[in-house]
């Protein structure tokens, strides 16, 4: 994969914590679990040794694909002190101009993105549309069920 994979400092923290975890307890504990089930006999009929080979291949490939989004990190620094524009890292208080409901939102990578804790991806419509607007900007995004449209409350780090 090419180019560069933009995170904040959090996200590019929280995917080295996961990588040393996955290799330094996952892999040695999936390695025990391949050579308990070897030791149960006849490995063509051995659903534990299958079910284990696929978890270690699943936790490689993981180990991989992290790897490489490290190796072509883009660690992003959220503005220090007061911002005028949205832009990455930053949090944007909306409201929707459709049913007048308020939502928040923090603009992070696109590992990071987690709708639960209020934090969309850079590459989501929402977020490119936002970015670079200000504080009383009325937004037009397009998203499957039409064209929303957001006036920006705030801006915070």
């Amino acid at each position: 994969m090419d180019g560069k994979v933009p995170m904040t400092r959090e996200g590019n923290r929280a995917l080295k914590e996961e990588l040393r975890r996955l290799k330094t307890e996952e892999r040695p504990k999936i390695i025990d679990e391949i050579a308990t089930a070897r030791e149960h006999g006849d490995l063509s009929e051995n659903a534990e040794y299958d079910a284990a080979r696929e978890k270690q291949s699943l936790i490689e490939g993981r180990i991989r694909e992290i790897e490489d989004k490290l190796s072509r990190a883009d660690v992003i620094d959220t503005p220090e002190g007061e911002t005028d524009k949205v832009v990455f890292g930053t949090v944007v208080h909306l409201r929707d101009e459709n049913n007048g409901d308020e939502l928040t939102y923090r603009i992070v990578g696109a590992d990071e993105a987690d709708p639960q804790e209020k934090k969309i991806s850079i590459y989501s419509p929402i977020a490119r549309a936002l970015i670079g607007k200000e504080v009383d900007d009325l937004v037009k995004v397009k998203v499957p069920a039409g064209i929303r449209e957001y006036t920006i409350l705030g801006i915070g780090l």
